[in-house]
This record gives C-alpha cells, sequence and structure tokens, in this order.
C-alpha cells in the first residue's frame, strides 16, 4: 500500500478528559458557547458534556499538513473486508469512505461504492460555509482581523428567507441568563457566526437559508458588506431571480472548484428552505463518499481556502451540543468529534409497515461526515469518515450509530495490533 506521507506541525498532547469549543464566547460572540461554558462550572443549570465535548479553542486546529491527496491512495485489504462485513447484505445500499490518519508514518485508506452519489441533505451545509470563507478570503486575502470584523460584527435579522423550518436552535440570553429552544422567528436576530452556529450545530435550515442570503450580499456588496437592512431589502426585492442564483452559484460551486473539489461529484444546488428555493431557484444538489472525504482532508491539512477558513469551519463543526446519529454512541463519548450529517426519508402505504423518524420504506437516506480524534492506550487516533446509506424500513440513525462503534473497535484494534508488534 502507497503511504500518505504526512508532517506534523505539532502532536498535541490529549485533552484534559451542537459544535465550536464552549470557551469560544469571547472570540467569536456565539452566545450559547456562554451558556454551555458557565453549566460545565456548575454556575448554571445545564447538562454536562461528555469528555470528549469540553477541548479548549486553541486545540481545534487543522490536524495534518498533509503531502498528497486519496488519489495516491490504494485501498487497504483488512479495513475493506471488515467494513463489508458490517454491512452485510445490505451493503450495496451504503457508500464508504474512511481515511485513517492515525500514524504519522502511514496513513490507511479504505471505501466501499465510495463514488454512490445522492442528495446528502444537510451536510450541504459544509459547502455553505465553505462558500462564506472563501468569499470573505477572496475579499481579504492578507486580513484575518477584517475577516473575524465581519463574523463578529455583521448582525443578521431573520426575514422570510427562514420560511419555513421546525428545526429549534439554542438561544442564551446573555444577561438574564435563560436558555430557550425554539426554532428561528422573523425578527430574530444574531451575528453572522451565530447564524454559522446554528446552521451547523444545531442543523437549522432557517439559519442556512439566512446565511446563504448573507452570501449574496457579501458578494453584490464585497468591501461595502455588512449594509443596513434597508440597503440589503431593496437589493433583494430590486434582483431578479437569474441574478440572485447566479451570485448563489458562483459562491457554492465556485468555492469548490477553487479547492479542487469535482463538481460532478459534490455540490450544493439551492437554498434550504421553500421561500429561498422561490426566490432563487437552483440546481440539484448532491454528494459521494470519496468527495466529501475529500473536503474534509483539505481542512485537516488546513488547505480548505486558507489556515484560518480550515481551523474555524473544523471549530464549528466541533460537538459542543447533543451527539446524534453516528456520533452518539457512547464509544465515543472521550473522543473529539467533528460532526454533521443529513437525513432525507419518505414513505409510502405499506401493509404491515408503520412509518417512523429516519425509517422511510420509499426513501431512507442519511449522510454522516465525522472526523474522530481520541487517544487510547497512550496512542493518539484520528481518522475521517464518511457514511451515505439508503437503507429502507430501518431505523437508519441507529444503523450509523451502530456502524460507528465498529468502525471505531476495528481502528482502535488495528492500532493496538500495531503497537503490540512494535513493542516485540
Amino acid at each position: 500500500m502507497k503511504k500518505l506521507l504526512v508532517t506534523l506541525v505539532m502532536m498535541l498532547p490529549a485533552a484534559p478528559c451542537g459544535t465550536y469549543p464552549i470557551d469560544g464566547y469571547p472570540y467569536t460572540g456565539i452566545r450559547r458557547l456562554d451558556f454551555y461554558d458557565l453549566a460545565q462550572q456548575g454556575i448554571v443549570s445545564g447538562r454536562q458534556l461528555p469528555t470528549g465535548a469540553k477541548h479548549p479553542l486553541e486545540r481545534i486546529q487543522p490536524r495534518f499538513p498533509v503531502l498528497g491527496g486519496l488519489d495516491e491512495l490504494e485501498a487497504d485489504a483488512e479495513y475493506q473486508k471488515q467494513i463489508l462485513s458490517f454491512l452485510g447484505e445490505e451493503q450495496d445500499r451504503y457508500g464508504i469512505a474512511l481515511l485513517d490518519l492515525s500514524d504519522p508514518e502511514s496513513s490507511i485508506y479504505a471505501e466501499h461504492n465510495a463514488l454512490y452519489k445522492s442528495n446528502v441533505g444537510s451536510v450541504g451545509k459544509l459547502v455553505v460555509a465553505t462558500a462564506l470563507f472563501e468569499t470573505l478570503a477572496e475579499l481579504y486575502p492578507d486580513d484575518i482581523s477584517a475577516r473575524e470584523h465581519v463574523l463578529r460584527n455583521a448582525r443578521i435579522i431573520a426575514d422570510r428567507f427562514i420560511e419555513h423550518d421546525h428545526h429549534q436552535v439554542p438561544i442564551w440570553d446573555v444577561e438574564d441568563r435563560k436558555l430557550s429552544f425554539r426554532a428561528i422567528r422573523i425578527g430574530d436576530e444574531g451575528t453572522l457566526w451565530e447564524y454559522l452556529d446554528w446552521m451547523l450545530s444545531a442543523s437549522s435550515n432557517a439559519a442556512a437559508s439566512m446565511v446563504l442570503r448573507e452570501l449574496l450580499l457579501l458578494r453584490h456588496f464585497r468591501h461595502d458588506y455588512p449594509v443596513s437592512v434597508e440597503q440589503a431589502q431593496e437589493f433583494l426585492e430590486s434582483a431578479g431571480a437569474t441574478e440572485l442564483r447566479e451570485l448563489m452559484l458562483e459562491g457554492l460551486v465556485g468555492a469548490l472548484e477553487n479547492n479542487g473539489i469535482d463538481t460532478e461529484q459534490l455540490r450544493q444546488g439551492s437554498f434550504f428552505t421553500r421561500y429561498g428555493k422561490n426566490r432563487t431557484g437552483g440546481v440539484t444538489s448532491y454528494g459521494t463518499p470519496r468527495e466529501l472525504l475529500k473536503l474534509i482532508l483539505l481542512l485537516e491539512q488546513g488547505t480548505l481556502t486558507d489556515e484560518f477558513s480550515s481551523r474555524e469551519i473544523k471549530r464549528l463543526l466541533y460537538m459542543t451540543q447533543k451527539r446524534i446519529r453516528y456520533a452518539s454512541h457512547p464509544a465515543l463519548n472521550d473522543s473529539a468529534v467533528y460532526f454533521k450529517s443529513g437525513s432525507l426519508y419518505s414513505c409510502q402505504p405499506e401493509p404491515g409497515f408503520k412509518c417512523g423518524k429516519y425509517k422511510g420504506n420509499k426513501r431512507n437516506s442519511l449522510a454522516s461526515v465525522a472526523i474522530i480524534e481520541t487517544e487510547k492506550d497512550g496512542r493518539d487516533l484520528h481518522y475521517v469518515v464518511v457514511v451515505i446509506s439508503n437503507v429502507l424500513r430501518v431505523n437508519s440513525a441507529v444503523a450509523h450509530q451502530t456502524l460507528a462503534l465498529r468502525i471505531h473497535r476495528m481502528i482502535e484494534a488495528r492500532h493496538a495490533a500495531s503497537a503490540d508488534k512494535n513493542s516485540d
């Protein structure tokens, strides 16, 4: 097997035992982080986070500047065999790509059906984040403080682009110290950084559509952004659907192309709410395990646009809210998990079948993208996995959770055996 050579900037020690590190409130102004930080200290009442969700801000960085890419790797036969055994008779309904970066001298790649193309739902929000950071880098290539200023100080007031969405987001009143969970409403105000957090940590479609709206404004007004509510509304109301669609795709597709991503294998082509889609139109959205893995590998290299963009997107993916689906297995509690998932399911009449959440009999797609960082018996384990499935009539969230356990144990065993061999 060919090796994927890596050069370590620094091997970070294991850390003391939603997303974004909870000590990030002073830096970002993301209000919910203040609540989670206070809750861990016992100052306010709140759920205690698992060990792997408590890493400090400075720890969350791209881990491995990598020389080379996935195209240079041959699939590892043992990992391939084990992954197929996990999938059993449903293996044709899965697409998986796995990159084990635990050994800095020899990364291990495995895949199954890695060109399996599907609409990956909310995983497409990764593309929205990439486009936003790519545009900021285009406008301020040598000025990180200017990018931070936009993220922290651009105030977004929710308008009709949020219609309609049921996803709840955490809303924390810093002064009164009151937390509520509810869907975003017209008039709700937050910073661009906060809407990015709601988009990725709570997977709010409303927040994603507001971020996409801001992408349109940023690409139109450029260095004059942020603009007043009146200026934004005047442009959005006067622009035609064709102009808005071109601005949107210029940002979404252009960002991927600029990063060397094959847009025939990964694309987000529309808003996430009905109003946004009706206002701008769009094109089809899809992804494959291999191309999503390439995107995450760029992030881990610190080259997804640039180091600042890679770091901030990774921090926005760091789970510090309730873990779900693939990320929810207790075996990952001690691990730092960076995660995004997307679900699309539908049902049709079938005798004896009861439709349920993540349990469609017509369509039951679930996509999971995860970076796992942990320590086991004194060894750092670090891997990236992408899973796309469409197994009908089963609870796909539970299926992905079970797969997370099996892949995690497989990687632990591989490196435990390697450590034993090296000690002989």
